[in-house]
């Protein structure tokens, strides 16, 4: 699922809107099931755009786009997915 969606999410905002995608997977107890996707832009504290034990649930891409976009690029369209 990871995989897929930093695909989806290049494929949302190519470089240089984004310039990495890093998945780290964590097999500890305290981290088993997470999914957190952290913003970090030039020169600011990193952003925690979703955390699934936070949300409850992994995201729906859809939302996952849109905040992502309201950080990096406020006001582009993403199509189907503003809906």
């Amino acid at each position: 699922r990871a995989t897929w969606v930093s695909t989806e999410l290049f494929l949302t905002f190519p470089t240089p809107a984004l310039r990495s995608i890093t998945i780290l997977p964590l097999n500890a107890e305290d981290t088993a099931g997470r999914f957190r996707v952290w913003l970090y832009l030039d020169g600011r504290p990193p952003i925690l755009v979703w955390d699934r034990k936070v949300e409850g649930s992994f995201p729906e891409l859809k939302v996952l786009k849109q905040r992502i976009r309201d950080h990096i690029q406020p006001g582009k369209s993403l199509g189907h997915s503003d809906k």
